[in-house]
């Protein structure tokens, strides 16, 4: 993969020449806890008849072939060779772990020198130890020091991560959260981590699987702990606006978010195609663009054209009764995305939040969607994640029955979608199904930028068809007077769905549309178009500002409304491959105009959506308020029997 345009090389040089520095650092080296409790003993024990101190040491060029290691302080190096108790040799699983910390330790502290230069940090640093630096400068100078420090340790986190988590296996360790993390300088920041590291390893790798999993885990909480620190941070625009690449390891250095390895598992899925999904045509044609348009992503820049012309759906959610089509969605949208990245050779992240991710232990359970956000939004990826019965999954707030663990879930994902730092490259999409999309937070639900009926089958041929569908071909029942598939053409169906919704479908919206529409007339202006969304609004205070930029992202993909044609995903000469600019042009000529059609069945699309899912939980709200009062008669009555 060729170095993007806006990323500077981290020279190999300026990484070796902190390899003394980091090897100096698992070596040994002495730090008294500030934040955290150390429970381990400073030096590992080892087996009987094994001494401390290693006799040689490879001969690599430029290393030292003896080297004496201090018996007091942290000995990474000790503590990771006594894993599994020791026989005086280093594994191979071992001294990749080595070689992975003492090459996150130099990028980190290399990126480190880099921030340093592109500051004032490193004249203040010489100032200060000349003894010419003014008062006035200090609160800079602290505040530079802590950014380092911040910098210093999310790329030492990073680097750790990618560096080995090719090795990682099913084995998962509770490590909790990272406490010792220092901001006086990025050295005390290294001493700090390490220190804490050096604890966990002694606490938990009782095996080789088990030291990879410790580290894996630390790194995740060490990054989280950090980027949380680097939001109310100052001093840290020259290090989030910039990007460095290792070329010899295709590592890169992107602010606060963690780098991985382009790398795909192998999908044991099974794959529906569109003509197996009957029924659902807004959902289908909506899936199958979407499924086209993420692989408009340009590695090099790392962003779609889409998401920079509009159009791109970052998340979206499918809502219908049980057994409409939404996991035959599902299938069939990651069968398509799979396809196209193995005709491409790009690789491609699926994956599923369930429920198996919630857990007992407090924080974990957000540990776990952090990480499946973090997969699908690889860079490096294409990437679709999909949150199947989110309303199981994700807790809302303020109800009762919510455990702790699907409200963490629920707070990580409302951050992912539309938080803060919330960056859409366009080369991945999320969705959310759910049966009762009504029992899902408001807040995390408007998040959703599209919306997908999941409505099945609808007309008689809808019928036949999947019936003739899943009867398979074992029988010899004719069809009779029906041509199979023919309601199915997409084009066809999907124009007629979207002109169903020239009028809202739910009774609360019709009536706030007629009345608008007897006050004002045909909706034909801009003016007239927003007094409409403000009648909705006044029916439904949750139809807020959010729910306008949902409709008007949901107008751009109409305006998007095309599909890439099919040989541009067979040969990628013809597109894929093509650069940045090239694919922006190729996609702004096929855009058609936006007609005020399109901005009315788009509000009601999206209102009829929202009413839908009031209606509904109002009456659950009720439901529940009318059982509640039946038990409390019920238990006044036999408290007045026993009485009596």
């Amino acid at each position: 993969m060729s170095q993007t345009s806006d990323q500077m090389e981290l020279r190999e040089e300026e990484i070796r020449g902190h390899y003394a520095a980091a090897l100096d650092l698992l070596d040994g080296f002495d730090h008294s806890p500030r934040v955290a409790q150390g429970t381990a003993s400073a030096t590992p024990e080892r087996s009987s008849g094994v001494g401390t101190r290693r006799a040689f040491r490879s001969t690599t060029p430029g290393l030292a072939t003896r080297r004496t290691v201090r018996k007091e302080g942290i000995q990474l190096t000790t503590r990771i060779e006594a894993v599994e108790g020791g026989d005086g040799l280093t594994s191979p699983l071992q001294a990749h772990v080595q070689q992975g910390l003492r090459r996150a330790i130099a990028i980190a502290l290399a990126v480190a020198e880099q921030f340093a230069e592109r500051t004032a940090l490193k004249d203040m640093k010489r100032a200060n130890l000349e003894g010419g630096l003014s008062d006035g400068q200090r609160a800079e100078f602290s505040e530079l020091l802590t950014a380092e420090a911040l910098v210093t340790l999310y790329v030492f986190g990073s680097a750790t991560s990618f560096f080995l988590g090719s090795h990682a296996t099913e084995e998962t360790v509770e490590i909790g959260d990272v406490e010792e993390v220092l901001t006086d300088n990025g050295q005390l920041a290294l001493h700090g981590a390490l220190w804490e590291l050096d604890q966990d390893i002694a606490k938990h790798a009782a095996s080789e699987p088990k030291l990879i999993a410790t580290i894996l885990a630390f790194c995740e909480a060490l990054m989280d702990k950090v980027a949380g620190r680097a939001s109310t941070a100052a001093r840290l625009e020259p290090f989030n606006a910039a990007s460095w690449r290792v070329e010899e390891d295709e590592f890169v250095v992107d602010g606060f978010s963690p780098a991985r390895k382009g790398k795909s598992k192998t999908l044991t899925m099974t794959f529906k195609k569109p003509n197996e999904v009957v029924g659902n045509h807004i959902a289908k044609y909506q899936a199958m663009k979407l499924a086209k348009m993420v692989m408009a992503y340009d590695f090099d820049r790392r962003l779609n054209p889409f998401a920079e012309l509009g159009g791109f759906i970052f998340t979206f959610m499918g809502d219908g009764k049980p057994g409409t089509g939404k996991t035959t969605l599902i299938q069939m949208m990651a069968g398509l995305i799979n396809d196209y990245c193995q005709t491409a050779g790009y690789a491609f992240n699926y994956q599923n939040l369930s429920t198996d991710n919630i857990d007992s232990y407090q924080g974990k359970s957000g540990q776990n969607a952090k990480a499946f956000i973090n997969n699908i939004l690889d860079p490096h990826a294409i990437g679709f994640g999909t949150i199947d019965d989110i309303d199981q999954l994700a807790g809302k707030r303020g109800d009762r029955q919510s455990s702790a663990g699907q409200l963490e879930i629920t707070a990580v994902l409302m951050e992912s979608f539309a938080g803060a730092n919330t960056v859409v490259r366009g080369n991945c999409t999320f969705g959310m199904f759910s049966n009762y999309p009504e029992n899902v937070d408001d807040a995390l639900r408007q998040r959703a930028g599209a919306r997908f009926l999941v409505d099945g089958p609808q007309t008689r041929d809808d019928y036949i068809d999947i019936l003739y569908l899943l009867m398979g071909k074992n029988h010899d029942i004719p069809v009779g007077e029906h041509e199979v598939f023919s309601a199915q053409e997409i084009k066809k169906a999907v124009a007629k769905s979207f002109e169903g919704h020239a009028r809202p479908h739910e009774e609360g919206l019709m009536r706030v549309f007629d009345r608008v529409h007897d006050q004002i007339g045909e909706l034909d202006t801009i003016a007239k178009l927003g007094t409409y969304l403000k009648g909705i609004q006044e029916a439904d205070e949750r139809f807020t500002g959010r729910a306008i930029k949902n409709i008007t992202d949901a107008v751009k993909v109409r305006a998007m409304d095309f599909e890439l044609p099919d040989e541009w995903m067979e040969n990628p000469e013809l597109f894929l491959f093509k650069d940045y600019d090239a694919k922006k042009a190729m996609i702004s000529e096929l855009r058609v105009p936006i007609t005020v059609d399109m901005v009315i069945q788009e509000i009601n699309r999206y209102a009829d959506s929202e009413f839908r899912y009031a209606d509904k939980s109002d009456e659950v709200a009720i439901a529940n308020m009318v059982r509640e009062f039946e038990r409390q008669e019920e238990a006044k009555r036999r408290y007045l029997e026993q009485k009596g």
